[in-house]
């Protein structure tokens, strides 16, 4: 079940059968890592035609060093030419390319049993939230004047609204007039009052303001 079981020369059926895997397991691969996650439709047909496209690949090279050695240089362009994406979305690439790997090397069974026991804990995990962020816990910017002193400038508004905050990053905006003070805040509620932003906006002179949920895009 686990044996390779391409030939040499490579012949029609285990060639169909490969490649015919690779589609399903791609197609499958690309459902999974898009559970509860949002995405590019062009990331997804990535993920649904890249086992194909590294199994061709691997059957072609068949140990012609020559081959492999511009295969690997052909991959390198395209990744220097490539938007970093989330540390989810190289997960999935990896999970793919090491499909594509398995079934250009004629190895159907293993790869059915390495997308099983990915997907099965990508699914499980992804349900958990395993390693998410409590859906109180928000990114909070606030933009100020650069004659402002931002220590404890809004610390009673803070209190006032029941918000756990830590000061996470400054930074310089508009040539230098402005600060942005980046801050990890812990709400009590899901939904952020109003009142609330109204009370920030009076005080950093009706400045930007930005709450949002934290990204993941941030490469690992």
């Amino acid at each position: 079940m686990l044996d390779s079981i391409m030939t040499s020369p490579i012949t029609l059926q285990p060639l169909l059968i490969c490649l015919g895997t690779a589609m399903v397991l791609g197609v499958l691969t690309a459902l999974v890592f898009l559970f509860k996650s949002r995405s590019s439709a062009s990331f997804s047909l990535t993920l649904a035609l890249l086992p194909m496209t590294v199994c061709m690949i691997i059957m072609m090279v068949n140990g012609n060093i020559g081959t492999g050695v511009a295969v690997a240089g052909a991959f390198a362009l395209i990744r220097f030419r490539s938007v970093p994406g989330t540390a989810r979305e190289i997960a999935a690439i990896f999970t793919t390319m090491a499909l594509g790997l398995s079934l250009g090397m004629g190895y159907v069974g293993v790869a059915v049993l390495f997308f099983v026991f990915v997907a099965a804990l990508t699914l499980l995990l992804t349900q958990l939230d395993f390693g998410g962020t409590p859906r109180t816990e928000k990114q909070l910017k606030i933009t100020i004047p650069e004659n402002f002193n931002y220590e404890g400038l809004f610390d009673d508004i803070f209190e006032k609204h029941q918000v756990s905050v830590t000061l996470e990053k400054i930074r310089t905006t508009n040539m230098g007039t402005l600060y942005e003070l980046t801050y990890q805040a812990r709400f009590a509620k899901e939904l952020v009052p109003k009142a609330f932003i109204d009370e920030l906006r009076t005080r950093n002179g009706n400045l930007n303001i930005v709450i949002g949920d934290f990204g993941d895009r941030e490469m690992l």
